[in-house]
């Protein structure tokens, strides 16, 4: 039996200021946001307690900077926390909303129960992550030197908000990493054992609006993406929902250990090994429901069906321009080290793969795109 449900309420604001007005910010609440995002909310939040992302140091969340704000909010009286940023900002912001989230290691290690004593809102400031609308938080482990997600209905936010004036001046790198990020989260989860044919509808919907974007973006030029905001906005949330109810695979369990160890961000990790888990899935199971993604991929890419992932590896390429994993340091030894780590340490997404895989078609994978 399969369910699929929607959680939390979204909201749709044009403005920082519709927002906080709607939300009321003030004495009890924790804001968690970045600098960048700050212009928008000063002003706008008195009495409320702000803490800045950019405090804590740059680059994917870890357990370090988990244990770090700890201390610095532990005496702080807070009632509600307001998440306003990209996925380390996100996924941090869902584990300050517990009873008790420290030692960070017990928490994922499911020693510390799970229970949120805080509401929780959300607001994102990219186009990819979807975390505003699922149960996950992602961080990097230092000691164990992967990432981890930890997965639990206590994570889940009372409210996400879609503000689209929240991408203005957003970085191209930026906007192109995270909203193919949101494009994986879509057709992983299309193809997921646990998807839906409710799920696959928010996945289609979501692979729509943002290969839509791109192709406006690829006739235009980068700037196109000013205009679509909105709507990769809401793709990244329909992704989100998608992969929420039916899970990420192997492009996400593989890019763990090699991110961590290269501190790439999230959504360029995944996106080195999404054409090569791909093409590893067409080639052991060309006629199942790949076949199926193909068809529904082919009339937003402009191609027949059995071109569709050759023409949206091409679309791609001119969005964001393809790195092996070389180019990012990795080394030829690192690849059994990924490998191990892929196959003992990410079961929870690997159990979502459209088709499994070994360990040796894992590695093979890996030195692919070496």
């Amino acid at each position: 039996m399969k369910k699929f449900r929607i959680v939390p309420d979204i909201y749709l604001c044009d403005t920082a200021e519709e927002f906080c007005k709607a939300f009321c910010i003030g004495a009890d609440d924790l804001v968690f946001i970045g600098r960048s995002s700050w212009k928008y909310f000063d002003g706008l939040v008195s009495g409320a307690h702000v803490i800045f992302r950019n405090d804590y140091g740059s680059g994917e969340p870890t357990d370090v900077l988990v244990e770090k704000i700890y201390e610095d909010t532990k005496d702080v009286p807070y009632k509600r926390v307001i998440a306003v940023g990209g996925g380390t900002i996100i996924d941090v912001a869902k584990l300050l909303a517990l009873k008790t989230y420290t030692p960070v290691l017990d928490l994922y290690d499911r020693k510390i129960p799970l229970e949120r004593t805080k509401e929780l809102v959300i607001v994102p400031t990219t186009c990819g992550t979807g975390s505003e609308v699922t149960n996950i938080s992602i961080l990097e482990l230092t000691a164990r030197h992967t990432k981890m997600g930890l997965s639990d209905d206590a994570l889940f936010a009372n409210s996400a908000v879609l503000v689209p004036e929240l991408l203005n001046g957003l970085p191209y790198q930026f906007f192109a990493t995270s909203s193919i990020d949101a494009l994986v989260h879509a057709t992983e989860s299309f193809l997921s054992p646990k998807a839906t044919p409710f799920s696959r509808e928010f996945s289609i919907r979501a692979a729509e609006l943002i290969l839509g974007g791109y192709r406006r973006i690829k006739d235009e030029g980068a700037d196109a993406r000013e205009k679509l905001y909105g709507d990769f906005l809401l793709a990244s949330a329909y992704a989100g929902i998608a992969f929420g109810n039916a899970g990420t695979g192997a492009v996400h369990a593989m890019s763990y250990s090699f991110g961590a160890a290269y501190h790439v961000p999230h959504g360029e990790a995944n996106y080195v090994l999404y054409s090569a888990v791909f093409r590893a899935y067409q080639k052991l199971n060309p006629s199942g429901d790949i076949a199926l993604l193909r068809k529904v991929m082919s009339p937003f890419l402009d191609c027949y069906e059995d071109k569709a992932f050759d023409a949206l590896s091409s679309l791609l390429e001119i969005i964001l321009p393809l790195k092996p994993m070389s180019a990012y340091g990795t080394k030829e030894a690192d690849i059994a080290v990924f490998t191990e780590n892929t196959m003992t340490k990410q079961q929870r997404l690997m159990a979502n793969n459209y088709v499994m895989l070994s360990a040796a078609q894992v590695e093979e994978i890996y030195r692919s795109v070496l």
